[in-house]
């Protein structure tokens, strides 16, 4: 039974804590649990609804898993009202049965909790649980902070895992659902902010200072005039407000994972599968706004992430390789769970033969350790019935379960030689959740759409991606040393600290290499421009200052200096007159009205070097700008580049994995880049050797541990 006021010390409590307010990590008191065991091997599964079957036939889908090699589902996560009819009276009997049928197949089981999608009841008794009054039906439209929501999560969770835990099919917990702000601004939440900026803020001189908030009569002179931030236009407030929800996420989410830790097995694990931003592309793009994930990285057992990609003929593996890249990195290199992937998803994904297969193995590339499907079958009916999975509505084999099968006969086999993959970079990637809503609150326009700051790292991290050069991605919340790479590339910075840019300066004159973006180093941490020529607190390190900016029309660069030809030699997006002071001119503008101020400098910073790059380039232009500072960080560039796609790692045991790819429809020859066993085959290969790879084709390469050492 709950307390009479646990729920409303709960809120309270997730709104004054909000830790992403102040950009600090989950402690560590909250962090993963001692005596947790992950499985030796790669998960291959699906979610499954039992609930959503059109018959009776839990045994037959269990029975068709095993078959296809799947040994792990994921259930319950969005199934509140059918657990909870009415409120404390509930049927497990769904869960039940998967469970039994699972078990009798030596399938394991991940239980959701399911509270992302709130019950009809509690909306009649307590409608002030939606976001959007009277507005029931979509999923996430609910306060998390709301005192009635939570007490009727917490029941549900509680009863739920107090119901499975003993269950030997089941081995962890994934805590909610892509969990999100989704805009809270209710007058709780309000209210919250406005306690959380007296903690912050000394005085409402500085804030007021800090924001700019004298323009257009915006000053607050009392806390009790502090105004709703539903309406405002000023960036400062409204940053402040993402990052104040993004830590409602983060304790929101700490609080289930606490609550299921009280109450599951010390041997189960808990996760949650991040999401990320669908704009502007319809499939996993950005960096998500609405959480942090280095933040709710830091208490998870192990990081779970949902990624989509486009498939067909636009399926490059770069999404694929990005998202993994960056969910790796949120716990600093360790392995994760991919909890969602699409078998078909929309029908524009519907994979072509041969591509489940690439795709599964591209995750495994990147240091997944589980790949999984949403869903097994497809639904009939409700939102999400052309979101296909494994089956189609007929719930009978077809081509895409024909081909997973394929992939889970692999991995009953080669799954404990795969598991745990790890990396060692030497190049990494600087993003920060502070700089991405800092930037999005002024988007450049573009020729189609307006640019985002995603748009930005995509570009750079694609050039890395294409050229098989591997990356970690690192934030201002990462425990790594900036120290242990040799290059690092920062997109659009547009809102740091000081201490941050002075941090990524030190560790140029330390020796290492910096590549700058435009747009970086332009406002503080309050989003506020910097009094000083820009680009501010970088200008010495990269010896180059600028005043003017524009959108380019028609502009290049004069000579050509890439050699990437007049189609590509075109300055793109944004152009800042760069005026070297100190820096070395690699490139400079040319048009017939424009001075010919630098593009591109390089700079030379104590031992290391920065390099600084006024405009966003084509594709083409950025793979040599990429390529130069790889080579001038004394990193080989291989011969081999996209459709051919070579990654890997190291295993515990010390032997090496290389995955061979082709990003193609066409039969493809690339060079073994080891010596060992194709472990698809079973062959045996020379370093060097020519491999032959089908259409959409993979090899995986192992090297022993005496031979790699």
């Amino acid at each position: 039974m709950l307390g009479k006021f646990r729920p409303l010390l709960l809120a309270s409590a997730i709104l004054l804590s909000a830790s992403a307010a102040q950009g600090n990590a989950a402690g560590s008191e909250d962090g993963p649990q001692s005596g947790v065991q992950l499985p030796d091997t790669i998960l291959y599964g699906v979610a499954y609804y039992d609930e959503y079957t059109p018959t009776d036939r839990v045994e037959k889908d269990a029975r068709m898993m095993k078959e296809a090699g799947i040994n792990v589902v994921r259930i319950a996560e969005s199934t509140w009202g059918t657990l909870e009819r009415q409120p404390g009276e509930f049927d497990f009997s769904s869960i039940d049965r998967t469970l039994a049928a699972m078990h009798a197949q030596g399938i394991k089981v991940i239980v959701g909790t399911p509270t992302y999608a709130v019950p009809t009841w509690l909306a009649r008794i307590h409608p002030d649980v939606l976001q959007t009054p009277g507005a029931f039906g979509p999923r996430q439209n609910m306060d998390i902070t709301d005192p009635d929501y939570l007490a009727a999560a917490e029941r549900v969770i509680v009863h739920l895992i107090d119901h499975v835990k003993d269950h030997p099919a089941v081995i962890g917990y994934q805590i909610d659902n892509e969990t999100k702000a989704y805009g809270l601004d209710g007058e709780r939440v309000q209210k919250g902010f406005v306690e959380a900026m007296k903690r912050k803020w000394p005085s409402l001189e500085a804030l007021n200072e800090a924001w700019g908030l004298d323009y257009w009569s915006n000053r607050i002179n009392r806390w009790e005039d502090f105004p709703s931030t539903n309406a405002s236009l000023n960036a400062s407030m409204n940053n402040a407000m993402s990052a104040y929800r993004r830590g409602i996420v983060t304790d929101f989410l700490k609080w289930q994972a606490s609550l299921v830790r009280e109450h599951a097995r010390p041997d189960q694990f808990v996760t949650h599968n991040i999401d990320y931003n669908f704009y502007p592309k319809g499939y996993s793009y950005g960096l998500q706004e609405e959480a942090n994930h280095w933040d709710e990285a830091a208490f998870l057992d192990v990081t779970g992430v949902d990624i989509y990609h486009p498939s067909q003929d636009d399926l490059t593996g770069g999404i694929i390789a990005f998202f993994g890249d960056l969910a790796r990195s949120a716990r600093d290199g360790e392995n994760y769970y991919v909890m969602e992937t699409e078998a078909q998803g929309f029908p524009q994904w519907t994979p072509y033969p041969g591509q489940l297969r690439l795709q599964a193995y591209s995750h495994l590339a990147s240091g997944a350790n589980m790949v999984a499907y949403w869903h097994w079958a497809t639904t009939a009916n409700a939102i999400e019935t052309y979101w296909r999975g494994l089956l189609t509505q007929s719930y009978q084999p077809n081509r895409i379960y024909e081909e997973a099968s394929t992939i889970g006969a692999d991995l009953q086999r080669l799954g404990p030689r795969l598991v745990n993959l790890q990396k060692d970079n030497r190049v990494a990637i600087y993003v920060s959740t502070q700089a991405l809503t800092a930037f999005n609150a002024f988007p450049i326009d573009g020729p189609e759409r307006k640019i985002n700051y995603s748009d930005v790292v995509h570009g750079f991290y694609d050039a890395l991606y294409r050229q098989n050069i591997e990356s970690d991605f690192i934030a201002p919340e990462s425990n790594v040393s900036l120290e242990q790479y040799d290059l690092i590339i920062v997109p659009a910075l547009y809102s740091a600290s000081d201490a941050q840019l002075q941090a990524l300066n030190d560790y140029a004159r330390g020796g290492g290499h910096l590549l700058y973006t435009f747009k970086s180093g332009f406002t503080d941490e309050n989003t506020k421009v910097r009094y000083s020529r820009q680009p501010g607190g970088i200008a010495e390190a990269a010896g180059v200052t600028y005043e003017l900016f524009t959108l380019p029309r028609n502009v290049s660069l004069a000579d050509d200096p890439f050699r990437v030809g007049e189609a590509n030699n075109r300055v793109r997006w944004w152009m800042e007159m760069l005026t070297a002071t100190d820096a070395e001119v690699i490139a400079r503008y040319q048009h017939p009205e424009w001075p010919d101020h630098a593009a591109v400098t390089r700079h030379q910073w104590g031992e290391g070097e920065v390099e600084y790059v006024g405009f966003m380039p084509t594709r083409e232009m950025t793979n040599k700008i990429v390529a130069s500072a790889l080579e001038r960080a004394g990193i080989a560039l291989p011969e081999v580049q996209w459709p051919i796609i070579i990654r890997g790692g190291s295993t515990p045991d010390g032997r090496q994995l290389h995955y061979v790819f082709n990003y193609s429809d066409q039969t493809r020859r690339a060079p073994s880049p080891a010596g060992g066993t194709e472990l698809l085959s079973g062959d045996s290969v020379a370093s060097q050797e020519s491999l032959e790879l089908a259409p959409w084709g993979v090899a995986i390469i192992e090297t022993a541990a005496d031979e790699a050492s």
